[in-house]
């Protein structure tokens, strides 16, 4: 224990050579500890998160409930604000002790609104007459608290209503316990075993480089021990305490950046996603597992670096050239990795565990472990080779020769960060047909479908064009009470505005259609209904007693309106539907203004497209502000060929770039920490080729060179090491093998742009200590 403590206090000591050598060790592993606390946190932070959105539910599913002096109505108000969503709500009371949603402390008037703070400051700002017309005028109450918020960054509100109804609206007696979470599907919980295992390999990687900052001053100083009568065995116990301390030291710097970067949390947005900082609280079990494995692997680490140098008594460390590596342990590795993978290949989709979770997390760590063993014994295999050229080219050469595993550790990072993205990446495009729908929107034809009541169709819609405009209502078989009977979409417009629906060969003003989506050029999407039908009596079940004559119920489709009857026309002919413009195709029946009169019919919606003013850039916004000022509950959706994908699916997808964004940059930083070391490590090396008559420029190009050999070896590691995982991924999940080369190309190249960066922010502090006084011995 004396010599223990004897080397924590020479990592302390020793002035300020031996200070700046400490924290350089302490930055370092604290970063690593950062990363390290920051993942522990994640699963705190979604499940606040989750708690919050499962507090506020107000989804129903099953018997409608009664109204009551305990009961509410709620509707969801649909809109967003240059691209970022807004959570609304239509709010009225059916009893004095109606429930109230989470976060504000009343329920507002009909003339009262609470907004979330960052709706506040939206209010606030420049763009508020772009939005307050959405809030008809209401006068802001108060806010909503964190517990009605998902992120500090949403956008939300909660408005008071005197008018709404249940038609459209949501009974409710208390808010939260709606419907149950989708559970994970095991190709998703494959997906989150392997981010984590991504994400949090490279800082186990350059953790255990950062613990080895320092090591030839400290191997000089541990020889002068020996001179004044230390044995190896006491030189090895001061090593390892040396190594505790800068690792202890490191936690509290990690501890300090974790608590700095969460109290900054709240001021980020990533993908309209935003947290507390409460949200972020590491379980106590994960940071004490931290406190513990980081010291232990930092003595781990300093005692295995110590068997490759002989520290003598004489003042200094001799180091003899290296035998050629070998290279059948490195192998072993990745083959054990790929032996316990085998055995599900095929077999994950048939059920998931935290046994199959755990060999699928090992597995891909042993194989993505394969990168940093055999990265050393690939560049020096390439340098070992490697004779004459210019003088910068020979100098980064010779101290790649006498020493590459010191540059191969600081590259291993990046490496086994590229090889997991990549092997992520094949895995994601692989699967993503899974989890995404395509709903091709078509805006060759119109720009937006905006839907509000019938009433409110008759207002003007600035800064856009009326392409066209349809009444839609619901229509059954008169006296159908059967909740299976069929039912079809009834439109009613003009020609032009039908002709959108189906392909008319002819239209006259009191004409009516059946539109078929099963006629010839049907949609992909309906083909196998279509299949079904054909294969019985060659007629859509969805339009049997749609024919001419047939007497049907119109109405809004509700169980508590009854609608009115009318009789279809004996003109009335099936002609092959059309996608609309929103990208559907289904059976409609569609009728003009002259074949039945909507004077009678209530609780109609009016759909219009428009095309948007293309020179006005808040074209849109004003648009729906004049959508939703006169009917608050107005769906603005705009047409564009776009990608539904599911929320688990997304949410992940999300989670991995927020998570390689935030690995990258501080590996980053602690690369940059890293190299700044060996510089000064380098001191009066750098200092003697420059008296000597070496120019800076000379020794800068020889430091691109040293780094350069290392990167294009270890991301031409990391390519194959990726696509191998990748491919072992997609026959686990019986996908079959696809690579999408420019996505390999870009993961690649953004991780040599992180290493040339920090080799580029390195170099004035390499021309820094180029300086005559780097001669000075003290």
């Amino acid at each position: 224990m004396t010599e223990l403590l004897m080397g924590a206090r020479l990592a302390v000591t020793g002035g300020r050579e031996g200070w700046t050598r400490t924290l350089l060790t302490a930055f370092g592993v604290g970063v690593g500890v950062a990363l390290l606390l920051l993942a522990a946190a994640v699963p705190a932070a979604l499940s606040a998160r989750q708690a919050r959105g499962d507090a506020r539910d107000d989804l129903r599913l099953g018997e409608p409930i009664p109204a009551a002096a305990n009961t509410l109505l709620v509707a969801p108000v649909e809109t967003e604000f240059h691209g970022r969503p807004v959570r609304g709500r239509l709010l009225r009371a059916e009893g004095p002790a109606a429930p109230v949603p989470p976060g504000i402390p009343a329920l507002p008037t009909a003339d009262q609104v609470y907004v979330s703070p960052a709706l506040r400051d939206l209010l606030g700002s420049p763009d508020a007459a772009l939005f307050a017309p959405r809030l008809g005028g209401a006068r802001v109450a108060g806010v909503i608290g964190a517990q009605g918020l998902a992120g500090p960054n949403e956008l939300a509100f909660y408005r008071g209503s005197d008018t709404l109804t249940v038609d459209r609206a949501m009974r409710l007696d208390r808010f939260g316990g709606g419907l149950p979470g989708e559970a994970f599907s095991p190709v998703l919980a494959l997906l989150v075993a392997i981010i984590f295992v991504v994400l949090l390999l490279p800082i186990a990687v350059f953790l255990t480089a950062a613990v080895r900052f320092g090591g030839e001053r400290r191997d000089r100083r541990l020889a002068a021990v020996r001179l004044v009568g230390a044995d190896t065995r006491m030189i090895g116990r001061l090593a390892a305490g040396e190594a505790a301390a800068g690792a202890l030291l490191g936690l509290l710097v990690g501890g300090a950046l974790f608590a700095l970067g969460r109290q900054l949390v709240p001021l980020v947005t990533l993908w309209d996603l935003s947290a507390y900082a409460d949200d972020l609280r590491p379980a106590p079990a994960l940071v004490a597992a931290i406190a513990v494995a980081v010291p232990v692997v930092a003595v781990l680490v300093a005692l295995g670096s110590l068997r490759r140098v002989v520290v003598e008594p004489l003042g200094v460390t001799r180091r003899s050239v290296g035998g050629r590596r070998r290279l059948w342990w490195r192998l072993v590795l990745p083959a054990l990795g790929l032996l316990l993978l085998y055995p599900l290949v095929g077999g994950v989709r048939a059920g998931s565990s935290r046994l199959v979770d755990l060999q699928v997390a090992t597995g891909a760590t042993l194989l993505l472990i394969g990168t940093v063993a055999l990265l050393p014994w690939l560049v020096d295999l390439l340098v070992r080779r490697l004779r004459g050229g210019p003088v910068p080219w020979q100098l980064a050469v010779r101290r790649l020769q006498l020493d590459s595993a010191t540059s191969a550790r600081l590259v291993n990072g990046i490496a086994v960060a590229v090889a997991g993205t990549i092997g992520l990446q094949m895995l994601f495009a692989g699967i993503q047909h899974e989890f995404t729908e395509h709903v091709g929107n078509d805006r060759a034809r119109t720009d937006v479908l905006v839907s509000t009541v019938a009433a409110a169709g008759r207002g003007d819609l600035p800064g856009s064009t009326l392409t066209a405009a349809t009444l839609l209502a619901f229509a059954t078989p008169a006296g159908s009470t059967d909740q299976d009977a069929p039912m079809l979409w009834l439109r009613v417009g003009d020609c032009a505005a039908l002709a959108e629906f189906a392909r008319l060969d002819r239209c006259r003003d009191g004409d009516v259609f059946v539109a078929d989506a099963c006629a010839p050029g049907r949609q992909e999407d309906v083909a196998a209904r279509c299949a079904d039908a054909e294969n019985t009596d060659g007629v859509d079940p969805s339009r049997a007693g749609f024919v001419p004559g047939a007497r049907l119920t119109v109405g809004s489709g509700r169980a508590d309106d009854p609608g009115r009857t009318w009789t279809l026309p004996p003109s009335t002919r099936v002609v092959p539907a059309r996608v609309d413009p929103a990208g559907w195709s289904r059976d409609v029946l569609l009728a003009t203004p002259g074949a039945i009169d909507v004077a009678g019919l209530s609780r109609l919606r009016v759909e219009r497209y428009v095309d948007l003013d293309r020179s006005d850039p808040d074209a849109l916004e004003r648009l729906r502000s004049a959508a939703l000022s006169v009917d608050p509950l107005a769906t603005v959706s705009t047409q564009t060929a776009v990608v539904q994908e599911q929320p688990k699916f997304a949410n992940i997808r999300r989670g991995l770039y927020l998570g390689a964004v935030v690995t990258l940059l501080l590996i980053g930083v602690s690369m940059l920490v890293g190299t700044l070391e060996q510089l000064r490590e380098r001191r009066r090396l750098l200092s003697m080729l420059v008296a000597v008559g070496t120019r800076r420029g000379t020794l800068s190009w020889s430091v691109w060179w040293q780094t350069a050999v290392p990167v294009a070896a270890g991301l031409a590691l990391a390519v194959v090491f990726g696509l191998g995982l990748g491919a072992v991924l997609l026959r686990l999940v019986e996908v079959p093998l696809s690579v999408d080369w420019s996505v390999v190309g870009l993961t690649a190249g953004l991780g040599a742009a992180v290493v040339f960066l920090v080799t580029g922010l390195s170099m004035p502090v390499l021309w820094r200590l180029t300086r005559a006084d780097g001669l000075r011995t003290e």
